[in-house]
């Protein structure tokens, strides 16, 4: 079946009925939440997987930080490039549609591993897929909600990723222990090619840049003047590198806990799925939400809240974080834990409704595969690498608390450098109202 022919409405693709508000925007968001939910999960299922894989190649620390950064974070950001610049242009639906089969396909791929190289290999396929996925999704967010509602919809699809976090540690603890971890890769793959064929088939393109002002021109501009206006641009730079430096503490999170929960308790590969993903998800649906809405009312007033709020939480989730990784009570570990998440999500609403805001309805998708080249190199790559090393240095001394150790000071230098990012983004934007002049309000 083939996909219906777009129509170009002075350079803006869009389909019949898209442009029309109502339900249907939310069906759409909830097919893009989906998608990133998808995108944690078989991404981050590796973090469950470490210690059957550590003990099955007889691996480092190091080498798992490796596998679960670099092997994924380097191909990610350059294959984002590409498909955001396509995006700008193109049919954004069909981009996610393409990029969420792929990375499925290639999520199982890992089950069949012979080695860290052969590994190494299968994720830099999960991670060309998840590169393409991104901008497009965030870039469809923004032309389905107008500015006043996009830090709410964005929220929304921050849950994605809590979702995503919560279900590859559950689910994939559960695979695991039921079968082993080759069968946890390549079943986790599977729920993503039904989707993508539900996007394909079922959603819609809207029209592009619908809420920028009129006479806004849509042109795609030259590549070379696209990136001399982003990296000009210190509002969305500091929104990009703050978020960079911020997301260190949770792919921290994401990736080591459960490694951290096994090694200081008596504990399953199962157990820990199932009590690390519950947490993930109670602390993680209510907080991107509520961040959503209260970035929103606080943004009425100010719209330097769009980069405050993530400066104070960065620091401010770091504290119920200590008091969970210094704690030898299994109970009392998860719900420090649990608060520690929630508080650290409740940023991102502010964080991706502010890079949307602060660069023209042409360049978005591209904004986003900048954002993301430093979120994934910087965030992914980076950090766990480095408490990968501090881990395996600190070992010898400390024993099984020196993961504990290394991720807790990773987070906490993480969590100064972002507020203090943050706060000078939000000097750019100015008692003036930057974001609101960008569009036109």
């Amino acid at each position: 079946m083939a996909s219906p022919r777009v129509p170009i409405i002075k350079g803006r693709p869009t389909e019949p009925g898209a442009e029309a508000p109502g339900a249907y925007r939310w069906y759409v968001l909830a097919l893009l939440t989906l998608t990133s939910a998808f995108s944690v999960a078989d991404r981050l299922v590796f973090g469950i997987l470490v210690e059957d894989i550590k003990a099955e190649f007889a691996l480092s620390d190091l080498q798992l930080g490796l596998l679960g950064g670099l092997a994924f974070s380097l191909v990610y950001v350059l294959a984002g490039f590409p498909a955001a610049r396509l995006a700008d242009r193109s049919v954004r639906k069909n981009i996610v549609a393409a990029a969420i089969t792929f990375w499925s396909v290639m999520t199982a791929a890992c089950g069949l591993a012979a080695g860290f190289w052969t590994l190494f290999a299968a994720r830099t396929g999960v991670g060309v897929g998840e590169g393409c996925s991104g901008p497009s999704s965030q870039s469809l967010v923004a032309d389905f909600f107008a500015r006043g509602e996009l830090a709410k919809a964005m929220g929304f699809l921050t849950i994605g990723a809590s979702m995503g976090t919560a279900g590859g540690l559950l689910i994939g603890g559960q695979l695991a222990e039921i079968f082993n971890w080759r069968w946890a890769f390549a079943l986790m793959g599977v729920p993503g090619l039904l989707l993508g064929g539900l996007i394909y088939f079922t959603a819609r393109e809207p029209l592009r840049g619908r809420f920028a002002p009129a006479g806004t021109d849509m042109a795609q501009r030259p590549l070379g003047e696209t990136i001399r206006s982003l990296t000009g641009n210190r509002v969305f730079m500091g929104l990009a590198l703050g978020w960079a430096v911020q997301i260190m503490i949770g792919y921290a999170l994401a990736f080591w806990m459960a490694a951290v929960m096994l090694r200081q308790f008596a504990v399953s590969t199962g157990e820990v799925g199932i009590w690390l993903g519950l947490t993930f998800f109670l602390g993680g649906i209510p907080g991107p939400i509520l961040g959503g809405y209260v970035t929103q009312w606080l943004c009425k007033r100010d719209e330097r809240w769009r980069a405050w709020l993530p400066g104070a939480v960065s620091l401010g989730c770091v504290v119920p974080l200590a008091l969970s990784l210094s704690s030898s009570d299994f109970g009392v570990f998860l719900g420090w834990f649990g608060v520690a998440y929630a508080i650290y999500v409740a940023s991102q609403a502010g964080i991706l409704s502010g890079i949307q805001a602060a660069v023209e309805p042409a360049s978005r998708g591209f904004a986003v595969a900048i954002a993301l080249f430093f979120n994934n190199l910087v965030g992914q790559a980076l950090g766990l690498a480095v408490i990968g090393a501090v881990s395996d240095a600190l070992a010898p001394s400390r024993g099984e608390s020196a993961l504990a150790l290394a991720v807790f000071g990773v987070c906490l230098a993480s969590g100064l450098l972002a507020m203090a990012v943050f706060a000078w983004t939000a000097a750019q934007m100015g008692p003036s109202g930057y974001l609101a002049k960008m569009q036109g309000d």
